[in-house]
């Protein structure tokens, strides 16, 4: 008994978890996640990106010079299984405004991360891109997935302040972790687990309820007071 607990919990009901399959596309009441595709995203998620070349400050790629330089880049992306990228397109209008993927997935670990997130300032602030966090995270916790992760530039200040928001548990800094466009990049980490996911998804169900939000759209309950409860940590760099 004392040897079995030194050792680590035993898994003997979990199994290994599916790699998100070709064509996995989620619907939200606000969102619709699709599988990157250059004819049918690339001009769109251009046009919603064009003039605001600070999103792409602490991404590996990017500014984009021109609609074909996206399209082109676009197209390296769609089909690949890792990274497995979303466009995130509104349902109302169809316009594309926004990117995720999932990345380093590892099933055999039951561990997935979510990143390389771009959204247009259409999108950013609004309940439409919480709900397109919501379904990654809902899909890999119901696919089987023991571990969520989060991981961006540490000084990038907005994207650790939304791992916190949604729920994301600081888990420390990599220091030279990456060199990103000639650059040192410490990197910190932030996980959901599946244990955690029960509350936390009860958070985003009482977040996302359109009782949650007045007749002008102001929400009653931030995010983040919901999610206090559920996360084991805070990020002591903000």
């Amino acid at each position: 008994m004392h040897r079995q607990a030194a050792q680590g919990q035993r898994l003997d009901t979990w199994a290994p978890p599916p790699h998100p399959p070709a064509g996995l596309s989620l619907q939200g009441q606000r969102i619709r996640l699709e599988p990157l595709e250059a004819d049918d995203h690339a001009a769109g998620l251009f046009a919603a990106f064009s003039g605001h070349d600070a999103l792409w400050d602490y991404m590996p790629y990017g500014p984009f010079s021109s609609a074909s330089a996206y399209h082109r880049w676009v197209k390296d992306q769609q089909g690949r299984s890792d990274p497995f990228y979303f466009a995130f397109r509104d349902p109302a209008n169809g316009h594309a405004l926004g990117v995720a993927s999932y990345l380093r997935i590892t099933p055999e670990q039951g561990s997935i991360e979510v990143g390389n997130i771009c959204l247009s300032p259409a999108l950013q602030r609004t309940p439409a891109a919480t709900e397109a966090m919501f379904l990654m995270m809902d899909w890999a916790f119901r696919a089987g997935y023991r571990r969520y992760e989060w991981k961006c530039n540490a000084l990038n200040l907005p994207s650790r302040r939304a791992a916190q928001r949604l729920g994301f548990s600081f888990e420390g800094v990599f220091r030279n972790h990456m060199v990103i466009k000639g650059r040192n990049r410490d990197t910190a980490w932030f996980s959901v687990i599946d244990s955690e996911w029960p509350a936390l998804r009860e958070a985003f169900a009482a977040w996302l309820s359109p009782a949650n939000f007045d007749a002008s759209g102001r929400q009653k309950e931030r995010l983040s007071d919901l999610s206090r409860l559920v996360r084991a940590g805070s990020d002591p760099g903000l």
